[in-house]
């Protein structure tokens, strides 16, 4: 088939959107696709080829606060003469907002069905952010996207619900692979473990962006827990304030690859404290590589992680439940061993090209579908609030 792949960011910047549509990029490569990717173009140089797939570069200029993060310029009608030209049997718009909102538009008015990957709270990093007015906004756009997608794709209960209660019809769940030969516990390297941690210290791990949605500040809880040191992997603007902020822990930057690989599996256990994650993916390789996990109960994690089986999760903003648990595990040394094995076992089944091949058979649904007719654009009505997935609980969390 013919697929248009809409990318809210790509290559050269690395992050869950762009991973994932690599992995599927090289699913539909094998499956012998016409593929074309639509997105940003970066500040520096990047392929107009990738995993067979052309990319089709579009003005775009930085986001406030976020450089490397470009936003593409333009309107509809620049999507829709790509789309027309290229003439696509799907789109596949992949955490659309900006980009894809045009392209959903472009889309719909060509009558190409759409399958949209629900990938990102945008809405709810508003308050984070300091612009709290903005999330009906936020939430609005999001809403208007997926009313004119052909099928909508959710990676987790939380996040299937989520939308589901804001009104969003045709959603469905697909959940995100991880690549269980790269991410695996024989990578643990003890030569990497000394030197983060030269007293042989156990290691309190943590991946992912340093910015101010993942809420990265939270780790001082875990300041002087015995015989630990916190080593952070990652980069990104809240750099600086975190490193201020946690003295005593290791910050690596960026990894990637191999050694992206080695360090989780060096890990003894991977804390992610973000409540605004609709999967997290970190913690899906983290358990690959054999490492049990401490996260928040909100969101993806909550499918991730069973508790006192493959890790703990704890309330929102509890982080003194946080600490408990990361002593806990930190000073049982069997227990953490149980842990990291059925962590292990947990995602054997979760390989990208089973996920891909889902996809695939979304894209297949989808073009039989069809574009949604104008009756179908219109927001159903349902009982109950739209706003919160779980009552009570502003991210979903246990109550």
């Amino acid at each position: 088939m013919r697929i248009a792949i809409v990318a809210e960011s790509f290559l050269p910047l690395m992050n869950g959107v762009t991973h994932s549509i690599l992995r599927v990029l090289e699913h539909l490569q094998e499956r012998g696709d016409d593929v074309l990717v639509i997105a940003p173009a970066g500040q520096d140089c990047a392929p107009e080829r990738v995993n067979g797939a052309s990319v089709h570069r579009l003005p775009a200029v930085p986001l406030a606060g976020y450089t490397n993060v470009r936003v593409a310029m333009g309107g509809v009608y620049r999507v829709k003469r790509i789309l027309a030209d290229y003439a696509p049997d799907v789109v596949h718009l992949a955490s659309p907002f900006i980009l894809g909102w045009r392209a959903a538009q472009a889309a719909h008015q060509l009558g190409i069905p759409t399958v949209a990957i629900y990938q990102t709270e945008v809405p709810s990093y508003a308050a984070r952010y300091g612009v709290p007015f903005l999330e009906n906004w936020a939430w609005n756009r999001v809403e208007n996207i997926h009313l004119l997608a052909t099928r909508t794709l959710a990676p987790s209960t939380f996040a299937l619900n989520q939308l589901r209660g804001r009104g969003i019809p045709r959603v469905h769940m697909w959940r995100r692979g991880v690549d269980t030969a790269r991410f695996m516990p024989a990578k643990r390297d003890d030569v990497w473990r000394a030197g983060v941690a030269p007293g042989g210290e156990r290691i309190i791990g943590y991946v992912g962006r340093l910015a101010v949605e993942k809420q990265v500040e939270d780790l001082a809880a875990l300041a002087a827990v015995p015989d630990t040191r916190l080593v952070i992997v990652g980069d990104g603007p809240q750099r600086a304030a975190l490193e201020e902020s946690l003295p005593d822990a290791v910050f690596t930057g960026f990894l990637g690859g191999e050694q992206l690989a080695r360090a989780l599996a060096s890990f003894d256990l991977f804390v992610h404290p973000g409540e605004f994650e609709t999967f997290c993916q970190t913690i899906q390789e983290a358990m690959a590589s054999g490492v049990p996990v401490v996260a928040t109960g909100c969101g993806g994690p909550l499918d991730l992680v069973e508790n006192s089986r493959t890790g703990w999760l704890y309330e929102p903003g509890d982080l003194s439940a946080m600490r408990a648990h990361v002593v806990d595990l930190m000073g049982d040394d069997a227990k953490r061993r149980a842990f990291a094995s059925a962590a292990h076992a947990s995602v054997q089944d979760r390989t990208w090209p089973a996920l891909s091949a889902e996809l695939v058979r979304h894209y297949t649904a989808a073009i039989s579908e069809g574009a949604p007719a104008a009756g179908r654009v219109s927001r159903p009505q349902l009982p109950g609030s739209r706003a919160e997935a779980f009552p009570g609980s502003r991210a979903g969390a246990p109550q």
